[in-house]
């Protein structure tokens, strides 16, 4: 039997359409129609054969019927109507899959081998090669600036997704004991975010007991938590088409240490204050949020005890940058020029115009997320070392108040504290 992946679908093509079939293409053409442009959908179409093997597929009427499509062809056609239709136009906007990089040694190259040859994909790349340098535009810093801002609908969803992992946070609390393997909290938050309706991981979550937290990325989740460590999670589902992202950091025995308690605290209350700036009216960027959340840690860090030199805080204690953009994916960017394989992206003579906009606007949804990582070396505090704590929120910018959309996931020291001894009522599986 061969092997196969979950397919998931490119993140700007789906935002455009809502088709998750591969072998697929997108043209939107403008013009002078309510909608204010006319759409044609590619796709493999009805195939009997080959849908008792993996399943029903989109015929071409239901692509009009339920992605409101002006016209649907089979994506063979693709080639021909694509270099019929920018002959008649002057601006073509267009994202293509990345071509392999070339060199002089490509002809030797052991892949040359390995990988078959993707025919219909040269066809494109053939037309695409045959515009202008002046007529052909990239598609997805344009379509990056459209999905900064999500709608009362995408809100909606984000919420879902944020509750679903937050619930999913609070249980496997409550499932955490000392013995058990990080490996096991991290299927016990899976299980409970597929139960909800999640249909994947957002990203490969992070499950850091005791000094592993101290590694920022660390997804090996293969130790045993020990009594009297902290766990440092770092998970989110993806549901209905986007990510939620949050961290906790949580006693295994389900009771802070007067350590553990006292650097929590000084993190929470840097967390909170960061929060509390996510509005239009602050006027901040992202950088600024960042740099502010240095100033709120070292204050926080210098009550408790912490005598920091140049250097200490952003390159040892807190050497992450504090936020980034998300919604369809984990980390949206202003300018993610992404090469999805199976799908392509036409926008056929669209005045596009677009500003960076380098401050915070309401409907943007950012993430807030400081963390402390004290190393076992001589110029920290001794009773804080090899204690890493993070906590990170999905955060809706408001004109003049955020949102906190990850508001399920228990973050106040009692309500943890609740959650892992059974006292809010939530129960692992």
């Amino acid at each position: 039997m061969a092997s196969s992946y979950k397919y998931r679908q490119g993140s700007d093509f789906w935002y455009l359409t809502g088709f998750e079939e591969p072998d697929s293409a997108v043209v939107l053409e403008k013009n002078a129609s309510s909608r204010g442009y006319r759409m044609t959908l590619f796709s493999n179409g009805k195939d009997s054969a080959k849908e008792k093997w993996d399943g029903p597929r989109t015929g071409f009427d239901d692509a009009l019927n339920f992605f409101k499509a002006d016209d649907a062809l089979t994506i063979k056609a693709f080639p021909a109507q694509l270099r019929s239709m920018i002959s008649l136009y002057s601006n073509v906007y267009i994202d293509l899959p990345q071509s392999p990089r070339k060199n002089a040694r490509s002809t030797k190259s052991l892949l040359r081998y390995l990988s078959p040859p993707v025919n219909p994909r040269s066809e494109y790349e053939t037309v695409v090669e045959s515009l202008s340098s002046s007529r052909r535009k990239p598609l997805a810093p344009h379509i990056a600036q459209l999905r900064a801002f999500k709608s009362v609908c995408e809100q909606q969803v984000m919420r879902m997704a944020a509750d679903i992992s937050g619930r999913s946070h609070a249980k496997t609390m409550r499932f955490t004991r000392p013995g058990i393997s990080e490996s096991a909290l991290a299927a016990h938050f899976e299980y409970l975010c597929s139960l909800s309706g999640s249909q994947r991981l957002a990203y490969v979550p992070v499950v850091a007991s005791g000094p592993n937290a101290l590694i920022i990325h660390y997804t090996s989740n293969n130790q045993v938590v020990q009594d009297g460590e902290m766990i440092l999670m770092d998970a989110g589902c993806e549901y209905n088409g986007y990510a939620s992202d949050i961290t906790r950091t949580y006693p295994a025995n389900g009771s802070f240490t007067p350590p553990q308690k006292e650097l929590y605290s000084a993190v929470l209350s840097a967390q909170k204050a960061l929060v509390g700036l996510c509005t239009e009216a602050e006027g901040l960027s992202l950088h600024d949020l960042h740099r502010k959340s240095c100033d709120f840690l070292r204050q926080e860090l210098k009550q408790i005890g912490f005598t920091l030199h140049t250097g200490d805080l952003e390159r040892v204690l807190y050497p992450h940058f504090l936020s980034h953009p998300i919604g369809i994916d984990l980390h949206e960017s202003s300018y993610s020029d992404r090469g999805e394989p199976y799908v392509v992206l036409v926008i056929i003579s669209l005045d596009l115009k677009f500003t960076i906009h380098a401050r915070l606007k309401a409907g943007m949804v950012i993430t807030v997320e400081p963390g402390i990582y004290v190393p076992p070396t001589a110029q920290f505090p001794k009773h804080f070392h090899n204690i890493g704590i993070r906590i990170e929120d999905e955060v809706l910018v408001g004109e003049k108040h955020p949102v906190i959309l990850s508001v399920s996931a228990p973050k106040e020291i009692a309500d943890i504290e609740g959650a892992c001894q059974g006292l809010l009522g939530l129960e692992p599986i």
